[in-house]
């Protein structure tokens, strides 16, 4: 990939992580959308109904129509959110990047890291893929990267442990 993020110094080498997290994204994001649509269109199907008035009245169309496109926005970004999350392991510390146009880029140093944790739910798991915590002593400063292939998620585990231990001899 090539480093096309102002915010990192040259050279640096991204990695991405696995495209399958689009389809987690978005069988997550769109089930979100239906269940806050109905949630929003309560009125409206009691209006139909005839529970709520003889016929329903214009402004029960707008909540769920509301946010029925504001959830299909959101799904149409998710393709481009999960490309954006990057990292870069680095001889000292780690880079993790994300955004689309409020981009951050964190670099936690190996030797600050107290632990490196693995989450994974159903959905995940059905695609393989783990979210890696970094977890250091500010509570603040931990950092996510979410999407990883289950493997690369252990390696990764096991190689910031590993250097993160050696660092912290010399503290």
């Amino acid at each position: 990939m090539p480093d096309t993020n102002e915010l990192s110094p040259q050279g640096l080498q991204w990695k991405r992580v696995s495209p399958d997290y689009i389809k987690v994204r978005l069988i997550s994001g769109t089930i979100s959308t239906v269940i806050w649509t109905v949630i929003f269109g309560i009125p409206l199907i009691l209006g139909l109904l005839g529970i709520w008035g003889d016929s329903p009245a214009l402004w029960m169309w707008f909540p769920p129509a509301v946010v029925l496109v504001w959830g299909l926005i959101d799904l149409c970004l998710i393709p481009r959110r999960v490309r954006a999350i990057g990292y870069a392991e680095e001889a000292t510390e780690l880079w993790l990047r994300k955004g689309i146009i409020f981009r951050s880029v964190t670099v936690v140093p190996y030797g600050r890291m107290q632990y490196v944790d693995i989450k994974t739910g159903p959905l995940l798991n059905a695609f393989g893929l783990a979210n890696l915590t970094l977890h250091t002593a500010a509570a603040n400063t931990d950092a996510d990267l979410p999407g990883l292939p289950r493997a690369e998620a252990d390696r990764l585990r096991e190689e910031l442990t590993r250097r993160g231990e050696e660092l912290m001899v010399g503290l």
